[in-house]
């Protein structure tokens, strides 16, 4: 598909989704949403992008400027308008951005634009402070758009501007993308991207589930060739090393909490995750998060290297390949037992209707279970086929089963249970009412 065909395709898609239910398209938690509770969906999401502002260079908020790529009704706008002077938002619908004018027409700094969705040609180059996205780039088909609005992103951003964004990050399945189901981007390709445009890799997080999420800084041209030029002659220094989920001294091998915090004394700010390295027990693990500086030092996040194990490691950092801190140790503990559970049971389309059942689609959330290729359902007696199983995160792991009720299954109250191998998971009550 030529791209103006493919760009005229997602306009006309979108405007029939605005058209349709508009709030379900943009926070699909359930149909027939409120004003009220659509814009609560979007408040612990304005949070965790407010914390990304403490990257930015200090200044006063009036004389901030803020972009949203994909903005639909101005969900993300309308919390984040306090935290800049002047906030703008596009999208490629003609219906979503009507209805975000209306949604933000008491807020006079709040601008919304219709763009051609695959540029941010309407702005000129080092213009805004901070650049977001989030649930957008997962519903364009193909990667040149993706990459043609991060280069875009990287051109309208002041230098030192952060660009926050999510990306579908699951492993490809071999079928055709469309503005639904759009195209799945690899955390190596975004590095990538990051090397070959002088963008300074601070967050990677949620690797091959849904919603990854990067975090970029936009340095200058030449900035990454001329790195091993700016090699401290003073060393850094690990300070402390904690669970990235408390304050503990100690982290599990393995499983969902085998992530450290290394607080970092005098790192350089031009570390990232391209060419910051720490391994644990002589094997490498995957760093995942620059945090800003805080108190005078900087937390970086690192998932731990598999095969590793239980007792007290050394740990070693580098940059660019060469020594950057004195050893380090950190106590390494053996890993909980895993708990098979069933973490949620919904309506496959309202996700917030729990198991009362309207659709007729089920949605099953499993934490903790391997062998599911083995996995077993019936609702109400009866046997459910076409089970489509999807892990969403290899840490716990972390599985969803989308089925039909079988036919059988009318109105009413039915139990739901589900076995795996020789494990039987307690029933759990649906309430199907079509």
């Amino acid at each position: 598909m030529q791209p103006e065909q493919l760009c005229r395709q997602m306009r006309e898609d979108w405007n029939r989704r605005a058209r349709e239910d508009a709030r379900y398209y943009v926070a699909f938690g359930r149909r027939g949403q409120d004003d009220e509770e659509f814009f609560a969906t979007g408040r612990d999401l304005a949070r965790g992008l407010e914390r990304e502002l403490k990257r930015l260079p200090p200044g006063h908020w009036r004389a901030r400027r803020a972009l949203e790529i994909g903005c639909g009704l101005g969900r993300l706008m309308l919390p984040l308008a306090h935290c800049f002077g002047e906030i703008h938002g596009v999208d490629v619908s003609d219906e979503m951005v009507r209805l975000a004018r209306e949604k933000l027409r008491e807020v006079p700094h709040a601008h919304v634009h219709l763009n051609s969705g695959g540029d941010l040609a309407a702005f000129a180059d080092d213009s805004f402070d901070f650049v977001y996205s989030y649930a957008v780039f997962q519903h364009i088909p193909t990667r040149e758009v993706v990459f043609s609005y991060l280069c875009e992103a990287r051109r309208v951003l002041k230098p030192g501007g952060i660009f926050r964004f999510q990306v579908n990050g699951l492993p490809p399945n071999g079928s055709q993308y469309d503005t639904w189901s759009g195209v799945r981007i690899s955390a190596s390709e975004i590095a990538r991207f990051a090397r070959e445009h002088d963008m300074q890799l601070l967050a990677l997080e949620g690797v091959q589930t849904q919603y990854q999420w990067v975090t970029l800084r936009k340095k200058p041209l030449g900035w990454y060739a001329g790195l091993g030029e700016r090699f401290p002659r003073t060393p850094a220094r690990i300070r402390r090393i904690t669970s990235a989920y408390g304050t503990e001294p100690a982290v599990a091998a393995r499983g969902r909490f085998a992530v450290a915090s290394l607080w970092i004394e005098d790192l350089p700010e031009d570390c990232d995750l391209n060419t910051l390295e720490a391994s644990i027990g002589g094997l490498a693990g995957r760093g995942a998060y620059l945090g800003p500086p805080e108190y005078g030092l900087v937390q970086f996040n690192v998932e731990m290297p598999e095969g590793l194990s239980s007792g007290l490691q050394p740990v070693e950092l580098r940059w660019l390949g060469r020594s950057l801190a004195p050893q380090a140790f950190l106590r390494v503990r053996v890993p909980p037992p895993p708990v098979p559970r069933v973490a949620e049971v919904t309506d496959g389309i309202d996700l917030l209707a729990g198991p009362r059942i309207r659709s007729r689609v089920v949605r099953v959330v499993l934490e903790e279970i391997e062998g599911l290729q083995r996995l077993e359902a019936t609702v109400g007696g009866w046997c459910v086929g076409g089970l489509e199983i999807r892990c969403v995160d290899p840490r716990p792991p972390l599985y969803q089963v989308v089925f039909e009720l079988p036919e059988n299954v009318g109105p009413g109250v039915h139990e739901l249970r589900l076995r795996v191998g020789s494990r039987c998971f307690p029933p759990v009550t649906l309430e199907v009412l079509a």
